[in-house]
């Protein structure tokens, strides 16, 4: 289909499916998932080439819109017909996580009351390659990762450097910082206490309540939240509290417990050698982010093993740039995966 036909992403070719492995998926450090389901979509014009597309573990795999799933996609602003990655041009894979909500699967709990299963970044990048192998492409032209999506996108590039041309990893380092691990082991213990009382759904609103509290800048909410508070329910409740309450309670409208513990953990969980990743890579850095300081995406930059670019910018948005930056993340993504008119 023709980039200037106008035909938008309703209707342009797409493929949603179910991957299912009768031998199943090893884990590194768990039980191996026996068979094991990924279900993912994939967008764009048939004899394209393919740029895997992943992004925070809220997301899912449906990145965009298109003919069997109009529902606006988690990066809708970007993937597209004319957009920053224009599946006109390109085809856009993308998978429900693996532990995660949506058509994959789950690894077996843990041993313990409580016991969380590990789900590692290389886990997902070897469900990823094997969803690759099952729909016939050897390469990739990208693998474009942002927060966790990045992370899986590096042990990608360490575990199957011939099978991906270019990694962009937006928001996103080797390893996670110590002081963000510190505040995920908040989230989790939040939503553990939540269970064990009885209230896992309150237990799941406060830990994406404090989880909110990390992914934008100080200013952002300043210039959001600043004002008195007012009384609700017979306490005082400040501006700050309703978005937070809001937006924890969206989570859980959509999530299950199980399912944030198990990629929560692995955000923590995730540690890549870059010194083993050889492939040209794309970092993307704010100098915003909370979880994600700019000096560790510098580290990471002077220590990978292939050709490397940082673009570093400032945003209102912090770690959630990746979501909000339109002309800043269409600029970079059109001008990594150009257009036929414009190569």
């Amino acid at each position: 289909m023709s980039r200037k036909s106008g035909v938008d992403l309703a209707v342009a070719p797409a493929e949603k499916g179910v991957v299912t492995l009768t031998g199943g998926l090893e884990l590194e450090d768990a039980p191996p998932i026996r068979p094991c389901r990924i279900a993912y979509e994939w967008v764009g014009a048939a004899d394209a080439p393919t740029v895997v597309v992943l992004g925070g573990i809220s997301a899912d795999g449906h990145v965009a819109s298109h003919q069997r799933d109009p529902e606006p996609g988690w990066w809708e602003p970007f993937v597209g017909p004319g957009k920053g990655l224009a599946t006109d041009d390109y085809r856009v894979l993308a998978v429900d996580w693996v532990g995660g909500p949506g058509g994959s699967s789950a690894p077996a709990e843990a041993p313990g009351p409580h016991g969380i299963a590990s789900v590692t970044t290389f886990d997902q990048a070897a469900a990823v390659a094997a969803t690759l192998d099952r729909l016939g492409v050897d390469r990739v032209r990208g693998f474009v990762g942002a927060s966790y999506g990045g992370m899986v996108a590096l042990a990608f590039g360490a575990w199957f450097p011939e099978r991906v041309e270019r990694i962009v990893a937006i928001s996103a380092a080797h390893e996670s910082h110590p002081m963000a691990t510190a505040l995920r082991s908040l989230q989790r213990r939040i939503a553990l206490f939540g269970l064990e009382t009885g209230r896992p759904r309150d237990g799941l609103v406060l830990a994406r309540a404090l989880a909110m509290t990390t992914y934008r800048s100080d200013r952002e909410f300043r210039e959001r939240f600043s004002g008195a508070p007012h009384l609700e329910g017979g306490l005082l409740e400040f501006p700050v509290e309703g978005y937070l309450k809001y937006q924890g309670e969206k989570f859980a409208d959509r999530s299950r417990l199980d399912h944030f513990l198990f990629l929560c953990q692995s955000l923590d969980l995730h540690s890549v050698e870059p010194e083993e990743i050889p492939v040209s890579t794309t970092l993307v850095s704010v100098e915003e982010d909370r979880l994600v300081p700019p000096w560790q995406m510098r580290e990471l930059r002077d220590r990978l093993a292939g050709d490397v670019e940082l673009v570093s910018f400032s945003s209102l948005y912090g770690h959630d740039a990746f979501l909000k930056e339109e002309e800043r993340m269409t600029a970079l993504l059109r001008r990594l995966f150009p257009v036929r008119d414009e190569r």
